[in-house]
């Protein structure tokens, strides 16, 4: 009976990601053309912004699934030329406001999303669930799209990032921390990201959290700068942007990082 019940979970769980997977891919137009090894329009990161902070989340255990990923052989950030020339410029700008850029995840081999979804699959592996997902069961990760079969960090021109203040020493407080499972994570939390107004509104929180006028512009000074930049944002994270012109929009990368 118990192997019975085992593999009904199992067919349950394949029917989600099958229904999971054009949802987003259609949400971030994430249609799979092709696979490849090939690195050779890849760089480190640091190499082209060299005042870049790295604390790449996946190659530690503070993350969501609590373990290393797999595919992260070292803490560096890969990125394609194009993005990472773009981000350069996004670096100057926010120097001059007296930050620096501080990344937590760049380009992310296939392997690393195929961990995810074994992850996603075990339901009994909630250890990391008080710090981010306290808001939800771990069963509606895959209806939500928390968790999708394909990334577009694995195209190479996608990062996930914050502000680090030169001032104080410590990130600048954004309100919520990176890989935060729910609506607080959203741009337009609190607030109209389009304007940079203030509301207040957190009535899309399901306990009640909310940030702060000042939390919600640190969030706005980011996006401010990628966007002048040619990066496009990302409607539930305030901390993932995209090359606007990334170029391999159609390819899936699948070497690891290191």
């Amino acid at each position: 009976m118990k192997q019975l019940k085992k593999w009904s979970m199992v067919a349950m769980l394949a029917f989600i990601c099958s229904a999971c997977l054009t949802a987003c891919s259609s949400r971030n137009d994430e249609a799979a053309v092709a696979t490849t090894e090939d690195h050779s329009e890849f760089v480190t990161l640091t190499d082209v912004v060299p005042d870049a902070i790295l604390e790449i989340r996946y190659f530690g255990t503070y993350n969501f699934v609590g373990q290393r990923i797999d595919g992260y052989e070292a803490p560096t950030a890969l990125l394609t030329r194009q993005a990472a020339e773009a981000l350069k410029a996004v670096s100057d700008d926010v120097k001059s406001q007296g930050y620096r850029l501080k990344i937590y995840d760049a380009y992310r081999p296939q392997k690393a999303v195929d961990h995810f979804m074994r992850w996603a699959a075990d339901l009994a592996a909630t250890e990391m669930k008080p710090y981010f997902y306290p808001d939800l069961d771990k069963s509606v990760l895959f209806e939500r799209e928390y968790i999708c079969e394909k990334s577009g960090h694995t195209r190479g021109s996608t990062l996930d990032l914050t502000l680090f203040d030169m001032t104080t020493e410590k990130d600048l407080d954004m309100g919520g921390t990176f890989d935060w499972f729910g609506p607080e994570s959203h741009p337009d939390f609190c607030g109209n990201p389009e304007t940079g107004e203030y509301t207040g509104d957190n009535s899309s929180s399901p306990t009640a959290r909310t940030i702060t006028a000042e939390q919600f512009e640190h969030r706005m000074i980011l996006r401010r700068a990628m966007l002048a930049h040619g990066f496009k944002p990302f409607a539930t994270e305030w901390w993932h942007f995209t090359l606007e012109n990334e170029p391999f929009p159609d390819t899936y990368f699948t070497f690891p990082v290191k």
